[in-house]
């Protein structure tokens, strides 16, 4: 699993799209005690409103990683990126990619990973060996968020609700199973980069034995009802084992994105499939609420919609960035 050095300074290349930049600002947004600040090409127009230092600016202030911010392009490294990187090795620090393309293929910063020091981690690639699930019941308490698709709040909900669980003095700690997870948490395991018959026994590896009262709350990835990414997403259920679930979905979508052959199905019915398929690992598995990114709602229909949804399904229905997780917390700690 990768385990990342902390403070970071976020590289923002050359972006001129926010969207482009999102790890950057989930960064920003979840983890910001341990940014430092930003440093960017002159050719970018986005900024995360951080102070900026340049590489070498930075590790003489104590940093200890560069975290690449960017989603490039068919998520390859650009040559003209090179030489901040470099720098940056030069200094002493780590440099931390979630793009396709690994770092290691350019002998400009393994180069420079010799001559300073520093680390070169592709968090979307890991060199460890994950043994088969095994079903073996662990210790200690374990929720997963799960979708109705993908990139629809998963880790969002998982995270605030990580803090809210913290914040009433309840054991808990945010497992990473994505890139950008990886960087907020600073462990994990990039569970779309592990051969298939491993997906499960790398879910156990990264919730093991704990004790009784403690809460693994579980970044999901993938949905069940995705015609490229179910295989991720129940492989990910059966290795989590977990106690609780917590359904993730945008109103604003009918069918899987990028998929219009495919629609979203009924909440009721995804609800009942992911409990079904986690009862293999798991026979008291329970979903407790219902995570929805509620940003095409006005207030007032997203007030009508949570309750209407919520009176239909029996369960709490909230928008981890409107209004917090604090119900499916408390439903969490409910024997």
């Amino acid at each position: 699993m990768h385990q990342l050095r902390k403070p970071y300074l976020l590289f923002l290349g050359d972006v001129d799209l926010k969207s482009d930049a999102k790890t950057a600002f989930g960064l920003r947004d979840w983890c910001r005690e341990d940014v430092m600040g930003e440093w960017s090409l002159p050719a970018a127009t986005v900024s995360l409103d951080l102070p900026r230092f340049s590489p070498a600016e930075a590790a003489a202030r104590g940093a200890r990683s560069i975290v690449i911010g960017v989603a490039a392009v068919g998520g390859v490294l650009p040559a003209n990126w090179l030489p901040e990187l470099a720098a940056a090795l030069d200094a002493g620090m780590d440099v931390v990619s979630g793009l396709h393309s690994r770092l290691g293929a350019f002998p400009v910063l393994v180069e420079a990973a010799r001559r300073g020091g520093g680390r070169l981690l592709d968090v979307r690639h890991s060199d460890q060996v994950f043994a088969a699930g095994t079903g073996r019941k662990r210790s200690g308490r374990r929720v997963l968020t799960v979708g109705t698709d993908c990139a629809l709040g998963k880790k969002y909900t998982a995270l605030a609700l990580a803090r809210a669980l913290a914040a009433q003095g309840v054991p808990a700690t945010f497992r990473a199973t994505g890139q950008t997870g990886i960087m907020i948490a600073g462990a994990g395991v990039a569970v779309d980069a592990v051969i298939a018959d491993f997906i499960a026994g790398a879910a156990e590896a990264l919730s093991p034995d704990n004790a009784p009262d403690h809460w693994d709350v579980i970044e999901g990835q993938g949905a069940l009802f995705h015609p490229a990414y179910a295989g991720v997403t129940l492989g990910l259920v059966h290795g989590s084992q977990p106690d609780a679930l917590v359904l993730c979905h945008d109103p604003s979508r009918t069918t899987i994105e990028g998929y219009p052959d495919c629609p979203i199905p009924d909440l009721q019915h995804a609800v009942d499939r992911y409990v079904e398929a986690a009862r293999l690992t798991n026979r008291g598995v329970r979903c407790i609420g219902v995570s929805i990114n509620s940003c095409s709602l006005a207030d007032g229909a997203w007030r009508d919609y949570a309750h209407g949804l919520s009176a239909r399904l029996g369960l709490p229905v909230v928008d981890p960035m409107r209004g917090g997780v604090g119900p499916l917390a408390q439903a969490l700690l409910q024997p």
